[in-house]
């Protein structure tokens, strides 16, 4: 879909809360009663939000100004053309905005419109009344103009949802910018992900690496064999479970109905060959193939993304955060286009680590990623926030 809804809240139920004041773009994914919550899809075409979701509630009894809906690819899936968040009314005109991130979306959106881009653990931010795809590996993230704005909705909207029942019981911890001292913080630079640049986002990125060291902080290469996987494993797992997830878009409970159908069976399948685009369908057919002619290859994918979880968790002790390339993204318009994409991304999804998106300290460079363990929400916060006072000159 292509449309861009600029609704107001001008009443906001807690209007000397937290938020006061804030005005938040909101993806499309997200439900707001009585808004229009299309998903970018046109199987979604005419629907609204008959309620809030929890993230939008939160925001509402905090005093924030819901100022209105950005595009978004179909489903959160991707990110291409105009549905890229951030504009036009996103974070540049706004204060904040929220989107999903389910291979990397909240941070590549922020890397194609230099904003601070952020996705939490995952299972710290309720998925209440949120359009999902790839529940195991998606989370609401953040787009901002600075991290602290992006600490300040995290705090609201984080925490523990009674109609989330896969939430997992985390909270949101806040860590001191005064608490980052470089001389005592590690960072560590994934080998594996770094094999994979050339050219000028290679150069740049040691470029960056070096004015880390000069700020101070400890740089520390480590390595991850198996950083490769986590897109294999995305790619696997992730297909599976929207194949399952999308089957609520059977256009008898959500989305439009294609005439002529003569059973239950054929109206469910001509409705989701008719309005799902391109890339959603091919994700959903892969998803279709290993759920039920290979699933031998998905169990052995759930197994290689069993150990990606305890080698990330032994990589944190050996560094306080890592530091990863990131790079502008190209169109999504395919399933390879999309993990060319997200191939400095998907890692935080596959494993559940908050990873934040630092824009370039100057126009028309490369920024890079900030990861931490799984729960540490508060430490990337933090070292964003130390980064972006010293390089407004401040006394970080």
């Amino acid at each position: 879909m292509d449309s861009v809804f600029s609704y107001q809240n001008p009443d906001p139920s807690g209007s000397d809360g937290t938020l006061s004041g804030l005005k938040i773009a909101v993806q499309p994914t997200i439900g707001i009663a009585g808004w229009p919550a299309v998903a970018g899809s046109e199987a979604l075409a005419g629907y609204s939000s008959p309620d809030d979701a929890t993230v939008i509630e939160r925001l509402k009894q905090n005093g924030a100004v819901l100022a209105g809906m950005t595009h978004a690819n179909e489903l959160g899936l991707g990110i291409n053309g105009k549905s890229t968040a951030g504009s036009p009314t996103g974070a540049k005109t706004t204060d904040a905005e929220l989107l999903l991130d389910l291979a990397g979306e909240a941070r590549l959106s922020a890397a194609r419109n230099n904003l601070w881009g952020f996705k939490p653990s995952w299972g710290l931010v309720p998925r209440s009344g949120i359009a999902g795809l790839v529940p195991s590996m998606e989370a609401c993230g953040i787009l901002a103009n600075d991290p602290g704005t992006i600490g300040t909705v995290l705090k609201v909207i984080a925490g523990p949802d009674e109609r989330d029942f896969s939430q997992p019981q985390l909270e949101y911890r806040e860590v001191s910018i005064e608490s980052i001292k470089p001389e005592q913080f590690t960072l560590g630079i994934i080998e594996e992900a770094t094999t994979l640049l050339s050219g000028d986002t290679r150069d740049a990125f040691h470029q960056q690496m070096s004015e880390l060291k000069k700020a101070g902080f400890q740089i520390r290469t480590l390595s991850w064999p198996g950083y490769g996987l986590c897109l294999v494993v995305h790619r696997l797992v992730g297909s599976v479970e929207a194949s399952s997830a999308a089957g609520r878009y059977d256009s008898v409970r959500f989305g439009r109905r294609a005439p002529g159908a003569k059973n239950w069976n054929e109206m469910y399948l001509q409705s989701r060959g008719a309005f799902f685009g391109t890339l959603v369908k091919s994700y959903l057919i892969q998803g279709a193939y290993f759920q039920f002619e290979r699933y031998d290859a998905y169990e052995n994918a759930c197994r290689i993304r069993a150990r990606l979880l305890k080698v990330a968790a032994r990589l944190f002790t050996q560094t306080d955060a890592l530091v990863l390339p990131a790079q502008k993204p190209v169109d999504a318009g395919t399933l390879d286009r999309l993990y060319e994409q997200c191939k400095f991304t998907a890692y935080a999804n596959v494993v559940g680590l908050p990873a934040m998106y630092v824009p370039p300290a100057s126009a028309g460079n490369h920024g890079f990623e900030l990861a931490a363990a799984q729960g540490a929400c508060g430490r990337v916060i933090a070292l964003g926030e130390y980064l972006h006072r010293l390089r407004a000159g401040g006394k970080a």
